[in-house]
């Protein structure tokens, strides 16, 4: 399989546009704390034209997770408008010619808001990123399908706890929760989940 760094991975998604009529979709996918943000970050400062549409954007209500018991399970796979999140990338990849607008997870509301994004006829590179992308149980196959390719984010086990512990300190846990919560609870379950599909990649991303 392919690794690159950064540079080799901004260089490969601007050989995608070269090689590809129309739009492209790239996903990257990758367990917690691992850079997808920060990745498609690098990627859209580098590429005009392009946008990033989170799977984050289809986490169910907080409100929902609560009626329903699951806020401390939030991110779970099970914890997402799975059939939505498919139906938004199909709309993006067939609707060109018109503009699709899609929601967006904000940390600071722990919700995500409809219509936050705009995809524009004028948009050649859609960005998509999330745990999950590469999971290959019914639906969420078809994201696989609907992207032209789909990188994992990998930058070390070491580093990727060292950053997703310091994102739960950051959003007021003390070392010890935050730890707990990366390595034992729903973040590190839903790291092996997202890391066992890491095969399935068309590239790993040294993020």
């Amino acid at each position: 399989m392919t690794t690159l760094t950064a540079d080799q991975a901004i260089e490969r998604a601007r050989q995608l546009l070269n090689h590809r009529p129309g739009r492209v979709i790239l996903g990257i996918a990758g367990a917690p704390g691992a850079g997808k943000s920060h990745l498609s970050s690098a990627l859209v400062s580098a590429i005009p034209g392009s946008v990033v549409v989170g799977m984050d954007g289809f986490h169910l209500a907080h409100s929902t997770l609560m009626a329903r018991g699951q806020v401390g399970r939030k991110g779970a796979i099970d914890t997402f408008d799975a059939h939505g999140y498919i139906a938004l990338l199909q709309r993006i990849r067939e609707q060109g010619d018109e503009t699709v607008w899609a929601p967006e997870f904000r940390r600071e509301v722990e919700d995500a808001i409809a219509g936050a994004v705009e995809v524009s006829p004028a948009t050649r590179l859609v960005i998509t990123e999330g745990n999950y992308l590469l999971v290959d149980s019914p639906p969420w196959h078809r994201v696989r399908e609907l992207c032209d390719e789909v990188w994992f984010a990998d930058p070390g086990e070491e580093v990727r706890l060292e950053r997703l512990v310091a994102r739960h300190i950051r959003y007021g846990r003390d070392r010890e929760q935050a730890l707990l919560r990366a390595t034992q609870g729903t973040d590190g379950h839903n790291a092996r989940l997202a890391s066992s599909t890491r095969e399935r990649a068309d590239a790993v991303v040294r993020a």
